[in-house]
């Protein structure tokens, strides 16, 4: 069972992401808030879905993703950035994330992505 931690701010999408991803066979770690690079190695996730905008904060999710990338322990983690920011490409870019799905995405889409890095 890979382990997923998805950290997304809107409480709707964050509960669908749960139960999507639960009902899959993964098991689901998740959060409102940016969570710290040294906390994210004790979790232990195989991927992470990360919200570029988190809590009002244009891009909290992108350093957080910058951080992740430059941390000789977490370098290699799968991240996808989810956002409706107009840049994402851009923005995925530069804070290294593994892909990036422009909301609103379906549902089947980020399962067969995830998936591919699961695999």
């Amino acid at each position: 069972m890979k382990k997923i931690l998805i950290i997304e701010d809107d409480e709707d999408m964050l509960e669908l992401l749960k139960i999507v991803f639960r009902d899959s066979g993964h098991d689901v770690i998740y959060s409102r808030v940016v969570l710290s690079t040294d906390y994210i190695q004790i979790l232990h996730p195989d991927l992470i879905l990360l919200d570029v905008r988190l809590n009002g904060v244009s891009d909290s999710g992108a350093y957080l993703c910058k951080q992740l990338k430059t941390a000789g322990e977490t370098k290699n983690l799968p991240v996808v950035l989810v956002s409706a920011e107009y840049n994402l490409a851009e923005i995925a870019s530069e804070c290294q994330a593994d892909m990036y799905l422009k909301k609103p995405y379906e549902l089947t889409t980020l399962m067969s992505q995830v998936n591919k890095y699961l695999s």
